[in-house]
């Protein structure tokens, strides 16, 4: 959650909490990712709200129970668990079970609904990351949700479109494998990322700068490289008449 975020939070009305919900899921691209994955392959409207309905009531859960009692841990370790959830459904529509493993995909309905729990834990995580008070708490949590749900309806809308349309050419069928060998990639490496953030966060002495200093500094160390990169392409930019005057 941004800077922004928390100071509207504090005179939010659940209209807020509603818009908050939707930018965060349609930004979340490690929520959209797993969606991506589980939706890949389904081409029955049945079988597509079924998923959606389980992974649906699955972060609902833990996102309204763990901010109301205020169950916490830390972000950068769930959003690494969720990249985890990524991985694991683009190897499942590699059928990497069989293939790798040799033993039976397990129940993907039951795995989206607890992959689900996952989500809505990290959900939660960012959520209690705003000024909360007691009062209308659950409302403003159930705002939170619904927000959440029209971001992910939206999301899933265009991507079902685009994938109707991609299964129509003779390139869903060549490159669905090399899709998701890409899913898996980007799910490695948003694991990586996070680990990478939870590594300065529980050992901050190791990189010479506090935990509460870690996106500060960061954010300085990518202010000096973009001066520094600006500065190299004045240097190297080719001289004109103009400057030779000046």
């Amino acid at each position: 959650m941004s800077e922004a975020d928390k100071a509207k939070a504090l005179e939010a009305t659940n209209w807020d909490f509603i818009e908050l919900g939707a930018s965060h899921m349609v930004t979340g691209y490690d929520h959209l990712l797993f969606l991506f994955g589980v939706v890949f392959f389904l081409t029955r409207f049945n079988d597509i709200v079924k998923f959606v309905t389980a992974f649906t009531i699955g972060h609902s859960i833990t996102l309204l129970f763990a901010t109301l009692y205020q169950i916490q841990a830390n972000y950068y370790l769930i959003d690494a668990v969720i990249a985890l959830t990524v991985i694991y459904k683009g190897f499942d529509n590699l059928g990497g079970f069989k293939k790798y493993l040799n033993i039976a995909s397990p129940n993907l309905l039951l795995m989206v609904f607890v992959f689900g729990l996952i989500h809505g834990f990290g959900l939660s995580t960012r959520l209690q990351m705003l000024p909360l008070s007691e009062e209308g708490l659950v409302l403003k949590i159930l705002s939170f949700n619904l927000g959440v749900e029209l971001g992910q309806i939206a999301a899933l809308t265009v991507m079902l479109g685009l994938l109707a349309i991609w299964r129509k050419t003779k390139s869903f069928k060549n490159f669905s494998n090399a899709a998701n060998v890409f899913l898996i990639s980007l799910g490695v490496l948003l694991l990586l990322q996070q680990l990478h953030g939870y590594s300065h966060t529980s050992h901050p002495d190791d990189f010479g700068f506090s935990a509460d200093n870690y996106l500060h500094e960061h954010e300085k160390m990518s202010s000096d490289m973009e001066s520094e990169i600006e500065s190299e392409m004045t240097n190297q930019r080719p001289r004109t008449s103009h400057d030779s005057i000046d």
